[in-house]
Parts: C-alpha cells; sequence; structure tokens
C-alpha cells in the first residue's frame, strides 16, 4: 500500500502541499491537465525551485489572471460536482472545502450557507485544494499521515483586524490535532492548509512503517529562523509483521483516569464510543493520589475519529483532559462466515495469516439466541459451530 506522511515542522499551507507534491515527483503538466477538468479559468500555476535555509524545495504560486470572485460553498461544490474529475478527487475535494467552511462558520457565527471564500482567496482556495486531491491520487497515495503541527505564534492581519495565530478559523480545524507552537512570530498553518491536512490525514505522530520512494519539500513565501518547508515523504507500507503474512494500520489509543464517577455510567459511556466508531473500548481498575481507587478509560479508534471521540469523553464522563498516542497496530486477517448446524445458521469470525486459518471464534450472541430457543447449554452450541465452521474450512480448502 502507498503512503504518504507530511513533516509539518514548518506548518502547512495549500501552496506549500503542491510544492511538496511536485518536488515529490508530480509532472506540472500533468497537475494541469487534471486541474483543467475542473472547468476553471483566469488562473496559472507557477512553480520554482528555491532555497529555504540552505534546502532545496518547490515554491507553487497561483498566478490570478483576472478579478477574484467571492464564491459561496454550494458554488464551489457544485463546480467540482459537475466537473470531469475522477470520482476519488470529487470526494476528497468536496470533503476538504465542506470542512473548511464548516469552521469558517462555526468562528463567524453563521450558516454554512452563508459563508463566502473570499477571506482565503476562492481561487487559490480552489486550485490548492482539488490541485492537492489530484496530486495525491496520481502519486498512488492511498493513506496520509503527519506529525505534530508547528503553528507557530503572534498575530497577523486580516480583512478583521488583528487576530491571533493560529488564527480562528486554523485553530478550529485542528482541534484534536497534536500541535506544538516555538519561537516563530508567524502564521505558519494556514485555513486551507489546515483543512487539507485534517481531512486527508490517517493519524498525527510519528511517520508510519514505510520503505521511502520519493521525497518532496513544498517551500513557504518567506524566510524563517527554521526552514519554511513542508517535507512529503511517500513510499510503500512496511511493518515487522507485514512480510510474515500479517495485516497493519495506524490507531490511535485514547486513555483519561476517572476517580469521581458513578460506575453505572460506563455502560452509557462505551455505547456512545462504540456507536461512534470506536474499535475497542475497554477499563482498566487504577490507584490514583491520594491513595484513592479509580478507572483507566481506554479507547481504540482510528486518527480521522478522535476529536468525536474526545467530545463523548468530556460529555459523558468527568473526565477534565485525555492522553492521545498513535500506535502502529499488526493483526490477522479477519472476516465473517456463516455456516449451517442443527441450531440454524450461525456467524463466525475467521482469523487469517495469510492463507492460513489461525482462529476461529463463533459469534456469542447468535449462540446464545440459539442456546433460549433450542433449549440447550450455550456451551453445547458454540461446540456445534465450531466444529461446523472448521469442517466448512477444511472443504474450502478442498476446492
Amino acid at each position: 500500500m502507498k503512503v504518504a506522511y507530511l513533516d509539518c515542522f514548518s506548518g502547512i499551507s495549500g501552496n506549500m502541499v503542491l510544492g511538496a507534491l511536485l518536488d515529490a515527483g508530480l509532472e506540472l503538466e500533468q497537475l494541469n491537465v487534471e486541474l483543467a477538468r475542473l472547468g476553471l479559468t483566469g488562473y496559472r500555476l507557477v512553480a520554482q525551485s528555491v532555497r529555504r535555509r540552505g534546502i532545496a524545495g518547490t515554491h507553487v504560486e497561483v498566478a490570478i489572471e483576472e478579478e477574484e470572485v467571492a464564491r459561496p460553498l454550494d458554488h464551489i461544490e457544485e463546480l467540482i460536482e459537475n466537473s470531469a474529475l475522477p470520482d476519488a478527487v470529487k470526494m476528497k475535494s468536496l470533503a476538504i472545502f465542506r470542512r473548511l467552511a464548516e469552521a469558517e462558520a462555526k468562528v463567524h457565527g453563521e450558516p454554512v450557507e452563508h459563508i463566502h471564500f473570499h477571506e482565503v482567496g476562492a481561487m487559490d482556495a480552489i486550485v490548492d485544494v482539488v490541485g492537492s486531491a489530484i496530486g495525491f491520487w496520481l502519486l498512488g497515495v492511498e493513506q496520509v499521515y503527519a506529525s505534530h503541527v508547528h503553528v507557530g505564534r503572534g498575530t497577523v492581519e486580516c480583512a478583521h483586524g488583528t487576530i491571533p495565530v493560529p488564527a480562528p478559523a486554523t485553530l478550529e480545524l485542528l482541534r484534536g490535532v497534536p500541535t506544538y507552537g516555538r519561537d516563530v512570530e508567524a502564521e505558519l498553518v494556514t485555513p486551507t492548509g489546515a483543512a487539507i491536512l485534517t481531512s486527508l490525514t490517517e493519524s498525527f505522530g510519528a511517520a508510519p512503517p514505510m520503505r521511502v520512494e520519493r521525497v518532496g519539500y513544498g517551500a513557504g513565501t518567506r524566510d524563517l529562523p527554521l526552514p519554511n518547508l513542508l517535507r512529503l515523504s511517500i513510499g510503500e507500507a512496511t511493518a515487522a509483521g507485514s512480510a510474515a503474512g500479517y495485516e497493519q494500520d495506524l490507531v490511535t489509543l485514547i486513555e483519561t483516569n476517572i476517580d469521581d464517577m458513578n460506575p453505572q455510567l460506563y455502560e452509557h459511556v462505551m455505547e456512545r464510543l462504540f456507536a461512534a466508531g470506536a474499535l475497542d473500548v475497554y477499563l482498566t481498575p487504577i490507584q490514583m493520589k491520594p491513595n484513592r481507587p479509580g478507572t483507566k478509560l481506554s479507547v481504540l479508534v482510528d486518527g480521522e475519529r478522535v476529536p468525536d471521540m474526545i467530545d463523548i469523553l468530556f460529555a459523558e464522563t468527568t473526565a477534565i483532559g485525555v492522553r492521545t498516542c498513535p500506535m502502529h497496530r499488526q493483526k490477522l486477517a479477519r472476516e465473517r462466515v456463516v455456516v449451517g448446524t442443527l441450531y440454524g445458521e450461525i456467524g463466525v469470525k475467521v482469523a487469517r495469516k495469510g492463507e492460513n486459518v489461525v482462529n476461529i471464534t463463533p459469534e456469542y450472541r447468535e449462540c446464545k439466541l440459539a442456546s433460549e430457543e433450542h433449549d440447550v447449554p450455550l456451551k453445547d452450541v458454540c461446540r456445534v459451530v465450531l466444529e461446523a465452521a472448521w469442517d466448512h474450512q477444511h472443504d474450502q480448502g478442498a476446492t
């Protein structure tokens, strides 16, 4: 699987993403051909090689050739939907713009339908967003990961006056994302860059196990105390266990310690977390200060769902802080199979390492229901289902 890693040590903006993609091998002519399918005119892409603190990169500028037009979200969505772009590019571009519009709407206290993309530059934003989606698609990237994000500090001037860094819309987009600020008085992350980053990225943290094939640097416009570059690495996903037939992915572990909540509430919290897409939720008894018994609540989740999980934890528990940690997960391939038994058709979970079946587990709830319907011990139902499942696997292997 082809993966990409964005190292945001100097922030991220839309044109830095385009620059990094071009620097990593994306052909400018090919990008222009695909962008033409959008049907948007009045601009041209200008890419040039530059150096930032001694490191070479590519700087991209969207040169506007006609007067800017402020476009509402529905106009941009219509432009993308009616284009001849590939469906995968359309889907990602629409998701990025919807996320950007929702953040702007929340900050300004207006409905999403009233948001016009003048503040971020309508033409710039469209080309940056759609061009980025095209670039990852053309380079065959299936999953994107990113580092913690350097946001800078200080203030910046905009149409509404002087505002703090990161800008309110940018900070809204970065909710749930690990960020930091150092001694750089500058806006390092733009709303467009934040929208692209948070819409495409699976999780934030260390680089995933990968065999690096391409490296590109997208340059920002200004000279800064550190190299004003976005580093992009692209390659094949690897892991210690993958060569031995295991599957792999990146997940995020969210944890919080609680010592002052009614234990009856945990059932409801777990139900809400699972309903929102948690991969696993579990409780661990712990000893807290001052020698007070407590509970560690752990949630395993795909990176993109981290903000939702944190919202639920703060809303449904007495927690006032959570910890997040990206993790590499090795796992067996798994599938659900339905087998016929004298108690009816019952599902089982089949786990494989390559072509070899390692585990078969009967679905507990289905076995329990069959036990009640047929008035037989649950353990007998489980045994019959397991035998039928292994017979089924042996038959499948023989065919």
